[in-house]
């Protein structure tokens, strides 16, 4: 099993990169998540999923566990190959994903290219309840993020924010990311509704 590469960035494509390990090129292919979150050149470390198949031995390369894990889960799901968790993956966020599963947003999935409904409605009912343990450490995936919106929704609706009005708009502003604290969160979120 090959927990990740640590290399040089040879070549960096938005599907792939090539990472150069002691003279062996290794090529990886990527989303364009993490092609966003990689420098352009210079040492670094993907951490990898090694996919065997009858014809070939293919490299997935992830700048974060979530997102590989994440990748895991969409390929158990039936019917959903290593390219099509790819293109979610290009698509969404890891918490975008989440997000979309939780709330059975099939339109989330079909505005991806090459998913449909059934395919859609699949991924929401093969990954319900399977993705708050994803993370590798045991802590559930976006644990922090799930705390500043409940801690959040208690205060905003305590001071008379309607509850339904309230989620949505934490459930806006954690998916724009960048919030720091309960606090900031709190503000935006009287600001915004």
């Amino acid at each position: 099993m090959i927990a990740h590469i640590d290399g040089i960035l040879e070549t960096k494509m938005p599907t792939y990169v090539v990472l150069d390990v002691n003279g062996i090129g290794y090529q990886l292919f990527i989303s364009l998540n993490t092609f966003e979150n990689i420098p352009s050149k210079g040492r670094m470390r993907l951490f990898a999923q090694l996919i065997v198949r009858e014809d070939a031995h293919i490299l997935y390369g992830f700048s974060d566990e979530e997102e590989k894990n994440m990748f895991k889960e969409l390929i158990n799901v039936s019917g959903v190959g290593a390219s099509t968790a790819l293109m979610i993956l290009s698509s969404m966020k890891p918490i975008e994903v989440v997000s979309a599963v939780d709330q059975s947003d099939v339109d989330a999935f079909k505005r991806i290219k090459g998913i449909g409904l059934k395919s859609a409605q699949r991924i929401i009912v093969d990954l319900k309840g399977k993705l708050d343990q994803i993370d590798g450490d045991g802590k559930k995936l976006f644990e922090m993020d799930n705390t500043l919106k409940k801690e959040a929704l208690s205060a905003v609706t305590v001071l008379g924010i309607d509850k339904k009005k309230a989620e949505k708009t934490i459930d806006e502003l954690i998916k724009n990311g960048d919030i720091n604290s309960v606090e900031e969160l709190i503000k935006r979120t009287l600001k915004a509704v």
